[in-house]
């Protein structure tokens, strides 16, 4: 079952369910055939929806990825086999056969539009987003940054994510932010926990259980929505430091250090 938004005036993004909650985005653009494949963590969902009514009509042409786990990679293979789409990934992604290696600061096509490349390690070291470049800038941006979450810390630091975060904070508030998994009730759970006054939370909360009801995705966020009810986001806002401290004891000595501090209770929570 795929699920359509329009992200912008000139692309159309759907989900595709994977697994248990992980998501597979497709990038379609009016009036073209090509499809996109974002993360195709199981081949079967998108050749599902390739042989639908609706899908019928399109190519795969493409498979992007932001980071080489199963998760996200594992349907690459026999997708490739049978519709030869050409694969960009990390450069350093092992799991995949690549076409396209990419690094930060590479510039790529899609439909035409520019799509910028940043590195951010971090949830992996190999971890990339993609950055569409259309009047509403798209972000996707895999297991870094999620609806009011944060990746897990699985190979890269602290320090390496809250670097990415300091940066995706700057860009425009309405990019519309595509996350690869369906986490956002148990991350704004612990947003609430961190700032239990923060309105803000609570109405996000209130919306996204409407849309879980109704089997509709809590995705895309925006950095503008993230910038008011993740705390990953809000590590600066004395509401959070002040969290922070009372449970964790200490005050935090840096901006590194407080992001460590909420990622340790989150993985902890």
């Amino acid at each position: 079952m795929s699920h359509s938004s329009k992200a912008s005036a000139e692309l159309q993004v759907s989900a595709l369910n994977a697994f248990s909650d992980n998501y597979i985005w497709l990038i379609r653009r009016a009036g073209q055939h090509e499809v996109i494949a974002v993360d195709p963590g199981e081949a079967a969902p998108v050749i599902e929806w390739l042989e639908s009514d609706e899908g019928s009509a399109y190519q795969l042409t493409d498979i992007l990825i932001t980071h080489h786990h199963h998760d996200h990679t594992g349907g690459v293979a026999e997708l490739v086999e049978r519709y030869g789409a050409r694969v960009s990934a990390p450069a350093h992604c092992k799991s995949v056969s690549v076409d396209r290696p990419l690094r930060e600061g590479d510039t790529i096509e899609l439909f035409g539009i520019t799509t910028h490349i940043w590195e951010t390690p971090g949830h992996t070291l190999d971890h990339i987003v993609y950055l569409v470049d259309t009047a509403t800038p798209l972000l996707f941006c895999g297991d870094t940054l999620f609806h009011a979450g944060c990746g897990r810390l699985f190979e890269g630091s602290a320090a390496q994510m809250q670097a990415n975060f300091a940066r995706l904070a700057e860009l425009p508030g309405n990019t519309l932010v595509y996350g690869a998994h369906e986490y956002t009730q148990a991350n704004l759970e612990f947003a609430r926990q961190v700032e239990p006054d923060n309105s803000d939370i609570a109405a996000d909360i209130e919306r996204v259980e409407q849309f879980r009801q109704q089997q509709r995705p809590s995705l895309p966020s925006s950095i503008e929505l993230e910038q008011r009810v993740n705390p990953f986001m809000r590590y600066q806002n004395s509401a959070v430091v002040q969290a922070l401290e009372a449970h964790s004891g200490q005050t935090p000595a840096d901006e590194t250090e407080a992001f460590a501090l909420l990622r340790s209770w989150k993985d902890n929570a």
